[in-house]
């Protein structure tokens, strides 16, 4: 018993030196872990500190593989080598263990020891490595490496999703696949699936999204829009089984979704391809913002066609290319060949001509859409119905019902048509997307040059309209663009371009040197030896009383005429590129009153600033001017009209645009042409009023003599003056 007690003696002393010992260590880790709940007893830490337990310093913090490791293997295998470095420091009876087993476990040990289950054996279990509690770990969870958490955050792709962004993360880093030939787009998609760590957008769990089907969609529909669904090749979610096969597919719709944005906003083509005489504003998109809007948006197909024009002309040319291609092709009676049907005018010799009349003409009226179908008199209405068709059909246009106009009626024009309003959806596309000046309700020019008409439009409305006569076939075409008119000028000095003075005034001197005097032309001689012609302010000024004045690189502007007998013609190309207009006093009425509303002009308050004096009348907001080519366009009353193609614009485009199956168009930089000069005149060497070799004039020299581009302004003449109005 005295044994008994004598060991029990020395137990208790073990037990109190232990327990005093992990007090002291207790202590500082309560104030390290303020979380962690005191102990009850000394008794219950004395039990605590018996179990054995690992020594911190020789057991290095787990990784993260550590912990994975751990869900997957024995966690038992680590038990071995703690219960050897237990025996080495405590020895307590084998009959004591269970007791020490069936204690609760305390506080600090955490949820992997836990749900640990005791072994049957007579050796203690200890816990696993992981659960080794370190005095630096802030919690009683196993530590982490914090730093690696920080330099590898969490992926938040799906996990059924992970592997297509493994191979979208491979592809992208590597080498973006060829379908990105364009630096931008290349650094965009990068980019964008970067920062979606890789995820796709296209499919969820190999299956296709709704903003997938939506994107495909509006691509198969592209011809709708005039554009070539061909262009954008879409891929089959359906038959991609494989990671790869996704990851291919999901790039290839993203390719077309850029490539459909691009062409929809600036067209298939660009314009400088066509012609160096055009010039507009460069509107390109920003493949970032497009991969953002799509994969952000609601409806991604309407996300998507809002890329293609917003105005009124191209929707409602849009939906008579819908209609033109629902057609049927029902066939139409053919009109006979027969004589020559002819209106004639009245005239004070035959005030009452007769009305030739023909079982043909109510054919003629259904098929050119003249009222009265059933009419059969050849009267004003079909002539100028025969008109218009004969110049959309590059016929001459005489308002005769010929055997070749005939022909030219019964012959299939649906293709036709169709491919002349391709070729206008995509002049459309190379128009500014915000056409007028949005703090002058939106107001702006609209001259249309194969219908030889200038519009005025302000807050979605047609405010005044007027004819124009334009540039000549040829060097002289009227170039194409978008520009902001600045001012007016009444009473303007015309100074007469060196291309016009040499070589037709120069050779018209020789012939009759009074030419000059006669049309009230001066000149003179410069201090380089250049010779200097102008035309001072007057009626008789070939820009008339007004110009119209938008500064632009070909030099061209809008004016007035004083010969005004060509605005009744029905085809009026015959300037030097400038465009003369019919009413230009109520022109420049209309655009002061948008500019200037509380000025309050009227065409007669212009007219009272007519005299000798150039006077400059500014715009305080300067009103956009597009100059457009408009072979097919729909009218206020909702007809299609098609108009001659004058300047062959319609037909070098279609080349272009079929010419895109058999070569690459998108191979092709579209940039804006270089610094642009209108072609200048031959001029000839040593020429002088004395010695220039002599020409024929042109045979209608004084009709060519009006119009043409404008240099820089001249001094003005000995007595004249200029004034400036600004409001």
């Amino acid at each position: 018993m005295r044994d008994f007690n004598k060991s029990r003696s020395g137990f208790d002393r073990v037990l109190l030196a232990v327990a005093a010992t992990f007090l002291t260590v207790s202590a500082g880790a309560a104030a390290a872990q303020p979380s962690v709940s005191p102990r009850d007893s000394v008794s219950e830490l004395a039990i605590d500190a018996a179990v054995p337990r690992p020594e911190p310093a020789n057991v290095p913090p787990p990784t993260a593989s550590d912990i994975k490791t751990e869900t997957t293997t024995d966690t038992t295998a680590s038990v071995p080598d703690a219960t050897k470095e237990s025996e080495k420091t405590v020895s307590t009876p084998t009959t004591d263990v269970p007791k020490i087993a069936e204690t609760p476990k305390p506080v600090e040990e955490t949820k992997p020891a836990e749900t640990a289950t005791a072994p049957a054996t007579p050796a203690p279990a200890a816990p696993p490595a992981a659960t080794a509690v370190a005095p630096a770990v802030p919690s009683a969870e196993a530590p982490k490496d914090v730093a690696k958490d920080i330099a590898t955050p969490a992926s938040t792709v799906a996990a059924a999703d992970q592997p297509v962004a493994d191979k979208l993360r491979e592809m992208l880093g590597s080498k973006l696949p060829r379908q990105f030939d364009r630096k931008g787009e290349r650094a965009a998609v990068e980019k964008f699936y970067a920062g979606r760590d890789y995820a796709p957008l296209w499919t969820q769990g190999g299956i296709a999204s709704s903003t997938a089907k939506g994107v495909i969609s509006r691509l198969k529909d592209a011809g709708s829009e005039g554009l070539d669904a061909a262009d954008y090749p879409v891929p089959d979610f359906t038959a991609a089984s494989s990671p790869d096969a996704l990851a291919e597919a999901e790039l290839k719709l993203t390719a077309s979704l850029l490539d459909y944005a691009r062409q929809a906003q600036s067209g298939r083509m660009h314009w400088s391809q066509l012609d160096g005489d055009i010039m507009y504003p460069e509107h390109p998109t920003d493949p970032a913002q497009v991969l953002a809007n799509i994969s952000t948006a609601k409806d991604a197909s309407a996300a998507l066609a809002s890329y293609n024009p917003p105005h009124e002309g191209y929707k409602k040319l849009k939906a008579k290319l819908a209609q033109l291609r629902g057609e049927s092709e029902m066939p139409v009676q053919p009109i006979a060949e027969g004589p020559a049907l002819k209106f004639v005018k009245a005239t004070k010799k035959n005030p009452n001509p007769a009305v030739m009349e023909d079982d043909r003409v109510p054919l003629v009226r259904a098929r050119l859409h003249v009222e009265n179908a059933s009419d059969t008199k050849y009267d004003a209405d079909v002539a100028a119905a025969v008109r218009k068709f004969q110049s959309s059909s590059s016929l001459k246009v005489t308002g005769i019902l010929d055997d070749a106009t005939v022909r030219a009626i019964n012959a299939p024009k649906r293709d036709r048509q169709i491919d002349t309003i391709l070729v206008n959806l995509e002049r459309w596309r190379w128009l500014p997307r915000q056409l007028g000046a949005a703090s002058l309700g939106n107001a702006y020019v609209m001259l249309n040059i194969p219908d030889y008409t200038l519009k005025v439009m302000q807050n979605g409305g047609q405010v005044w309209n007027t004819r124009v006569v334009v540039g000549k076939v040829g060097k002289h075409a009227t170039p194409l663009m978008t520009e902001t008119m600045k001012y007016i000028t009444v009473n303007p000095t015309w100074n007469v371009p060196p291309s016009i003075i040499y070589n037709e005034y120069l050779p018209a001197l020789q012939q009759d040197p009074t030419v000059l005097d006669r049309m009230g032309l001066k000149l003179s001689r410069k201090a380089d030896g250049s010779i200097h012609v102008s035309q001072p302010p007057g009626d008789d000024n070939a820009l008339g009383r007004i110009r119209f004045n938008f500064p632009n690189k070909f030099l061209v502007y809008q004016h007035d005429t004083p010969n005004k007998n060509l605005f009744a013609r029905d085809e009026r190309a015959f300037s030097h590129g400038c465009m003369r207009v019919q009413n230009p006093d109520q022109y420049a009425a209309t655009l002061l009153n948008i500019t200037m509303p509380n000025e309050r002009y009227s065409p007669e308050k212009v007219r009272g600033m007519y005299g000798r004096s150039e006077i400059d009348l500014k715009f305080p907001t300067p009103i956009p001017v597009n100059i457009t080519y408009q072979t097919a366009f729909v009218d206020d009353a909702g007809k299609l009209q098609m108009r001659k193609d004058i300047y062959s614009r319609d037909s070098q485009m279609l080349a272009i645009l079929k010419n895109a199956k058999n070569k690459d168009l998108e191979q092709v930089v579209a940039r804006a042409q270089p610094s642009y000069a209108r072609p200048k005149a031959n001029i000839p060497q040593g020429v002088n009023f004395d010695g220039a070799p002599v020409r024929n004039s042109e045979p209608n020299f004084f009709e060519r003599l009006f119009g043409g581009g404008a240099p820089a302004p001249q001094p003005m003449a000995q007595g004249q003056t200029r004034r400036t109005v600004t409001r």
